[in-house]
């Protein structure tokens, strides 16, 4: 009996001292543990150049540059309120509608190497009349 009072003491004993154990690590938990920084906003360039990743440059976009519309390449995630707000906080103008076409990839075949052509997404930007902007410098 008394072989079994002992360890059964023992046990107890060792049950306390995990207590304090976890009781401490929580004090020094939320000691140590710091508020969270609030997220770093980024700027309307920085927002912008995010989104843009360039004009399209062709014949037929520059032929659309005369309808006051204007072509860039953006990234694959940009949806249209994005790119609109990128639009006019970079070019200072105002965007009346945008149109979003989604390039596929091409499998192209050269002196007989198999490969694939990356697919992209662009959007036609259409600005009010009588603003422009400066794709090109001159």
């Amino acid at each position: 009996m008394a072989l079994r009072d002992f360890f059964r003491r023992k046990k107890e004993s060792i049950k306390k001292e995990e207590k304090q154990l976890v009781k401490k690590t929580e004090v020094i938990k939320k000691e140590t543990v710091k508020p969270m920084k609030k997220p770093v906003k980024k700027t309307d360039e920085g927002l912008a150049y995010s989104i843009l990743k360039a004009p399209h440059i062709t014949e037929k976009a520059t032929d659309l540059a005369k309808n006051d519309r204007y072509v860039f390449k953006v990234y694959k995630k940009a949806n249209k309120t994005e790119i609109k707000k990128a639009v006019e906080n970079l070019y200072n103008v105002d965007v009346i509608n945008v149109r979003i076409i989604k390039m596929p990839p091409k499998k192209r075949i050269f002196k007989g190497i198999k490969g694939i052509k990356k697919g992209y997404k662009k959007a036609i930007v259409l600005i009010k009349k009588g603003q422009k902007i400066e794709i090109l410098p001159r």
